[in-house]
């Protein structure tokens, strides 16, 4: 737990504190050698750009997802993609290059299944199967965890209906 939260301070400093200095970074490189007036200029075209691929991308995620719901098939990839466009549309709302290639890395068709491959080892990682019996063993015996919402010991009866 102590890691977690150690890596989740490391993620915030990167966000926070990096990403924008280096967003500085390079609009002042940029500006300096294409001209202040071409690099916004370049910036809003880069937005015009990414609110495109937005659209167009989102609309095929959605028709995926809706396609394979009606198909009665479930829709992991529909799904993933769905939140890589988001994740990708939110990093392209932000203004700059850094984050505008990260969020056209996200949101272009090429590179999305490398980011889904991604994506879903992290989901992997977080998630806690649960199988058709439950966080519990068979019969109710319990496998040692602590359940949050009965952490007191198990008593076991029988309920009798009259």
């Amino acid at each position: 737990m102590a890691t977690a939260r150690r890596r989740l301070s490391w993620v915030l400093v990167a966000a926070f504190v990096v990403v924008p200095i280096l967003e500085i970074y390079v609009l002042i490189q940029v500006g300096q050698v294409i001209g202040a007036w071409w690099t916004i200029a370049l910036l809003i075209a880069d937005s015009i750009l990414g609110s495109w691929l937005i659209k167009r991308e989102g609309g095929r995620a959605w028709r995926g997802l809706t396609s394979a719901l009606d198909s009665g098939r479930m829709p992991a990839t529909e799904l993933a993609d769905g939140a890589l466009i988001l994740i990708g549309g939110t990093l392209m709302l932000s203004p700059g290059f850094v984050t505008d290639v990260a969020g056209i890395l996200l949101i272009l068709p090429l590179t999305r299944p490398v980011f889904r491959r991604l994506l879903a080892g992290v989901v992997a990682r977080r998630l806690t199967v649960v199988g058709p019996l439950g966080p519990r063993g068979p019969f109710g015996a319990s496998t040692g965890r602590r359940d949050a919402q009965h952490p007191g010991p198990v008593v076991r009866g029988e309920v009798i209906d009259d």
